[in-house]
């Protein structure tokens, strides 16, 4: 998370030499947190406060950005930041918790 704090209000950051690679960026960190997130939860509440923690942290950043001048406040930033959080639970939930299974593996 700090990571992603501090990319969102450095004043240059890394920037991917593709066409809409800023976008693509916000979905790939915002997926991975997600993804990261659910794996010592599996229970769909706690997954669901996450997800709507780090929504709102994406939207918030974006404000903060606007407010500070030196970067640009994009509402296409938000969405591929809730897309991100969305496909990050859903691979989650589609494969389950890897944390949780190397666990078991371990247990009797």
């Amino acid at each position: 998370m700090a990571t992603i704090v501090w990319l969102s209000l450095t004043p240059a950051p890394p920037k991917l030499d593709i066409e809409h690679g800023d976008k693509l960026g916000h979905f790939l960190a915002y997926g991975a947190l997600m993804f990261w997130f659910c794996q010592p939860y599996e229970q769909r509440p706690t997954r669901a406060a996450y997800a709507a923690g780090f929504v709102a942290m994406g939207v918030a950043l974006e404000f903060i950005q606007g407010a500070l001048g030196n970067r640009s406040q994009e509402m296409f930033d938000m969405v591929a930041n809730t897309l991100g959080v969305l496909i990050g639970w859903a691979l989650a939930a589609a494969i389950g918790s890897v944390l949780v299974r190397i666990e078991r593996l371990g247990g009797p």
